[in-house]
């Protein structure tokens, strides 16, 4: 009896999760570019903060100075943490500053290079 009554409030609670997400967060289309193009990038709010998260199929181009960057609706760009971390780890989700207005497109920026390595839009910008 209990561990119908677990199972049955471990399902509730996934169902609620997915509810969640699914009016919460968005999916962009597939990164594009010559050195980042596997993979997607997800938004979601949590905690009223704004976070971008990489697809487990997404990797990391093998350049220099990758970082994340946002592009917002009118066209400003926002160069933010670099993608790399200590040895062979990265920055797979970020939190959004709270000054960037909305997302439309995110790219992975060789800051080394100064160029686009490859690029994610949303369908709609997303806040």
């Amino acid at each position: 009896m209990i561990n119908k009554t677990i199972l049955a409030s471990l399902t509730a609670l996934v169902i609620a999760a997915a509810s969640s997400f699914a009016q919460d967060g968005h999916k962009s289309g597939p990164f594009q570019g010559a050195k980042a193009n596997t993979g997607y990038v997800t938004h979601t709010t949590e905690s009223g903060n704004s976070v971008l998260t990489l697809s487990d199929d997404f990797k990391a181009p093998d350049t220099p100075d990758p970082h994340w960057q946002v592009i917002d609706s009118k066209g400003n760009t926002y160069l933010l943490q670099k993608l790399s971390i200590k040895g062979d780890k990265m920055n797979r989700k970020i939190t959004v500053p709270k000054y960037v207005p909305n997302i439309a497109k995110v790219q992975i920026w060789c800051a080394f290079a100064e160029t686009n390595l490859g690029e994610a839009a949303f369908e709609h910008p997303v806040k």
